[in-house]
């Protein structure tokens, strides 16, 4: 991520795909997000609130190792941590919906 400050999402987010650009990386991501987003209802359904504490681990897990051993670099949550929250799930949906490749 380059020096600027970034000021909105709408200006992070080509950056945020420049950085997830390896298909493994990005995979990753997707299956982070993805038990993410079963977590809630799962906690929900069977009335166990401490599967929410997963979430950050699991999102994170999956995310940091596609940085780490695929991109290569530092991942942008610990410079701008909700424009790459936001980010990811608008990766999500963009491969999800075959906006974006894997």
């Amino acid at each position: 991520m380059e020096n600027k400050r970034i000021s909105s999402l709408k200006e992070f987010y080509p950056l945020y795909l420049q950085e997830h650009s390896n298909s493994t990386s990005r995979i990753l991501h997707f299956i982070g997000t993805s038990l993410v987003l079963l977590l809630i209802p799962a906690a929900l359904l069977f009335h166990d609130l401490r599967l929410l504490i997963l979430i950050p681990f699991v999102g994170y897990g999956f995310a940091w190792v596609g940085h780490f051993f695929f991109e290569k670099n530092k991942p942008a949550t610990f410079k701008y941590p909700a424009y790459s929250l936001a980010s990811d799930f608008i990766l999500f949906w963009d491969l999800l919906s075959g906006k974006e490749k894997f």
